[in-house]
């Protein structure tokens, strides 16, 4: 597994190192602009995240779920005025999109048969939300806003949610939820700036394009700052793809696709995130009271490469993401697929 990340990484650099920037006077925005005209599309997105989809297991980030709605006609919510507002250099005009997800995501020890967890192990923990977020295209960049808040503990119900697909599949018991973290309010403020094509390149009648990213997320949950790499193939006629939409901490993707009805369109895409992580709760434990932790490992890694097929209104994704390990006795790193569907209205 290793090898095969590291000949997607090595893929990456030696492309751009014989890439030439394209030489076009207008900005991203404009050629976006003119390429969808002035359609004012909207999402409706359900993403599952599970490792058994990747590695065949049932451990660390076992499962995660979101479902989104983006809007790119629509009026910003009171929320997003206000982070407009507080945030400098973010300004809502005539490209913002608003969007609205909610999801959850769950967290498990490697071994999940025995009552009382390994205590150097990851703690058993879940994690419910809500967000809101604001997505705006200006120059060569799009800017993401983003405000989540929801509850980690019992409260975010990950015990009965696996118990009940368990019971469902005929698998194993996970038996040591009584032992995951407290509840705590969780808040999470992320910005997020990509350029979508620093390095882009019609070949012949495929479109090629390379998308750095870098961002940073403050809250009780998660801390940190990323930065990345994107690179993606798509037909040329129907280019205007982003990359599928993901459960965060991730690589950037909308979900949004322009392709018209009762039309088939594919894109191909892989990147690499690094992250410097100041705060994991789901490592950490608690921000109030004592619970389970791990030492966490200060630098992490993505990588993950996948396809998307679409048909009209309809797109399918998946995605293989691998991660480094997150904490110092992990015994080895994680392997995780990501489905999603997407439906635009």
């Amino acid at each position: 597994m290793k090898e095969r990340y590291r000949f997607i990484i090595i893929f990456i650099i030696t492309f751009l190192a014989g890439s030439s920037f394209a030489e076009d006077s207008k900005t991203y925005k404009d050629r976006f602009s003119n390429g969808l005209a002035e359609d004012k599309y909207q999402f409706l997105t359900f993403t599952i995240e599970n490792d058994f989809f990747g590695g065949g297991t049932d451990q660390q980030y076992t499962n995660g779920f979101r479902f989104t709605y983006f809007d790119m006609g629509g009026e910003p919510s009171f929320i997003g005025k206000i982070m407009d507002e507080a945030v400098p250099h973010f300004e809502i005009d005539e490209t913002t999109a608003a969007y609205y997800s909610f999801g959850q995501n769950l967290y498990t020890p490697d071994v999940i048969t025995t009552r009382i967890p390994d205590p150097n192990d990851r703690p058993y923990a879940s994690f419910l939300y809500g967000s809101a977020g604001l997505s705006n295209v200006s120059g060569n960049h799009i800017d993401d806003l983003e405000l989540t808040l929801g509850i980690v503990g019992p409260l975010a119900l990950g015990e009965e949610v696996q118990e009940s697909v368990h019971h469902l599949f005929d698998l194993d018991d996970p038996a040591g939820w009584d032992y995951q973290l407290e509840n705590e309010p969780a808040v999470i403020l992320s910005w997020q700036r990509k350029w979508p094509e620093v390095v882009f390149s019609d070949l012949d009648i495929l479109h090629f394009r390379a998308s750095p990213h870098v961002g940073v997320s403050l809250g009780n949950v998660y801390t940190y700052a990323a930065t990345g790499l994107t690179i993606q193939l798509t037909p040329k006629q129907y280019k205007w793809q982003s990359q599928p939409l993901r459960v965060r901490p991730a690589l950037p993707g909308s979900g949004f696709f322009a392709v018209p009805e009762s039309k088939f369109a594919w894109s191909l895409f892989a990147g690499v995130e690094g992250r410097a992580i100041g705060r994991n709760i789901f490592l950490d434990g608690n921000t109030f009271r004592d619970s389970p932790s791990v030492d966490k490992n200060y630098f992490v890694a993505d990588a993950n490469t996948g396809i998307s097929m679409t048909y009209g209104k309809t797109q399918i994704s998946y995605t293989l993401n691998w991660r480094s390990k997150e904490f110092h006795d992990q015994n080895e790193a994680s392997v995780f697929g990501v489905v999603s569907i997407g439906r635009r209205f």
